[in-house]
């Protein structure tokens, strides 16, 4: 038996094994530490009674706190003591523009709950953004004295605004008073067509040339106007019912076609035929191709046709007449697809929205006033507005999703409206009788409004396609009055 006492030790340790089979090794690295066990080979493992054999270590990773950044996911960081003879007021400081201001809470060098010892509440949980002043990448303390100001990123972008004046005005003596005729047309290729009288003069208006185009002669007048899409033609509708279609670069009549009965009021062209419409209350399809006057005839209004518009793609064809009807056709029927009958007073204001397909935007006369938005599709009502006055025309931006609206009684004025929201952008005036007629610009930037008053007067209203700026009021012309004839 032996008498020397074995030293007690503090491990607890199973029969077989000694502590000079177990070591702990530590290695001098700044960021990791190593726990690495020595045990015997597989087969000591089993027997644990060969502590001469070769041993293996197996060890872990365990990563050190210290060197990760858990204040940027709101999680708990070491302290970091200030350095003897540092500025604590600045370190402070610094850390509150750099990670917030609740930063100090999880670095207070006080210890309490900021050290490893005692872990936060939001371990492994990510940090709230909120955008305010406690933000890295919002104003604040340090912003203030350098001059910024906060309320920079907060304050929402203002509403565009539009010159209340226009950018030149033209005299267009004979310019008829006349609700449901359509005088006025500009065409893709910047010029200009105005009915005055008897006669259809052109203004160019890259470098404000006036051509007569023709003149019809004392026994008839101009009723309506309409350029081709590509700008190249030109249609006139006349009081004695014709719809002549004249070349616009060579000034020369191409096609003379009849079958109205009287005055042709409103033309439309599409992309490959015409359709005019007649105070004998018909809508005629006219195709160039063929020699006939005209292909096909509509018949559905009970009052002089005022409006027409075709749609962007082509499908549908629009119609407002003075019975207070907005009728809707398609290419495969000589019926109307669609009767609306909300409006009280004479359609003649019709626009197709550019930017969604079935969208069509309808005015109302003086005893309704009111400008409604249709979806054709299934024909019901999306939305109206009340303008306060008789609704002349419709014109739908190509480069913002807005539309302006000329009026007559009571308030003579034009509206700029945005759409879905149908808030006011603008309101201008200037006309001093109904402003009965109105144009596009091929940019879409600047409208052209005619009146009684015998003027015709350029607003610069929407801004550019490419870039969304503020309209200037100095436009493509200098401001003046000239005369179109």
């Amino acid at each position: 038996m032996d008498s020397t006492p074995r030293r007690k030790s503090g491990l607890n340790l199973p029969s077989g094994m000694n502590e000079t089979s177990l070591r702990l090794e530590t290695f001098s690295s700044s960021s990791t530490f190593r726990a690495v066990t020595c045990v015997s080979s597989p087969r000591a493992i089993s027997s644990l009674s060969s502590p001469s054999k070769t041993s293996s270590c197996s060890d872990r990773f365990i990563p050190c706190r210290s060197s990760s950044r858990l204040q940027t996911f709101g999680l708990i960081e070491k302290g970091s003591p200030v350095k003897e003879g540092g500025n604590e007021a600045y370190a402070r400081l610094l850390k509150s523009e750099l990670f917030g201001s609740d930063f100090g809470s999880f670095s207070s060098p006080a210890g309490g709950q900021g050290g490893l010892g005692s872990p936060s509440k939001n371990m492994l949980r990510f940090k709230t953004d909120h955008s305010g002043p406690n933000s890295p990448y919002s104003p604040s303390i340090l912003g203030h004295d350098s001059g910024i100001s906060s309320e920079s990123s907060t304050t929402p972008r203002p509403p565009r605004k539009v010159p209340k004046t226009p950018h030149k005005v033209l005299d267009a003596p004979s310019l008829q008073d006349d609700f449901y005729l359509n005088l006025v047309d500009w065409s893709s290729q910047n010029v200009l067509a105005v009915g005055l009288g008897a006669c259809v003069y052109l203004w160019t208006a890259s470098n404000s040339k006036v051509t007569r185009l023709c003149d019809l002669g004392p026994n008839d007048s101009v009723c309506s106007v309409q350029w081709t899409r590509e700008g190249s033609y030109i249609s006139i509708g006349t009081h004695l019912g014709q719809v002549q279609v004249w070349d616009g670069t060579q000034c020369k009549r191409v096609r003379t076609m009849g079958g109205h009965q009287t005055r042709t009021s409103v033309l439309a062209w599409n992309s490959r035929t015409l359709a005019s419409g007649s105070r004998d209350r018909n809508i005629l399809q006219h195709d160039l191709r063929v020699s006939s006057d005209h292909v096909s005839k509509l018949i559905g209004h009970k009052s002089e046709v005022c409006g027409l518009k075709w749609s962007h793609d082509d499908r549908e064809l629009a119609s407002g007449g003075n019975d207070n009807q907005l009728l809707v056709w398609n290419q495969h029927s000589q019926l109307p697809v669609l009767t609306l009958t909300e409006h009280t007073a004479a359609v003649k204001a019709i626009a197709w929205s550019p930017h969604q397909s079935g969208l069509l935007a309808s005015g109302g006369g003086t005893a309704d006033r009111c400008i409604r938005f249709w979806n054709t599709t299934n024909g019901h009502q999306l939305n109206h507005v009340d303008t306060g006055s008789q609704v002349c025309n419709l014109a739908w931006s190509k480069n913002v999703n807005e539309l302006v609206s000329t009026h007559g009684y009571s308030q003579n004025q034009i509206m700029v409206w945005k759409y879905p929201s149908l808030s006011k952008v603008a309101t201008l005036v200037g006309h001093s009788m109904r402003v009965l007629y109105l144009a596009m610009s091929p940019d879409g930037q600047t409208i052209v409004t005619g009146a009684g008053d015998e003027t015709l007067r350029f607003w610069n209203v929407f801004p550019s396609m490419k870039t969304q700026t503020p309209v200037k009021d100095t436009g493509l012309w200098s401001l003046g009055r000239t005369q179109i004839r």
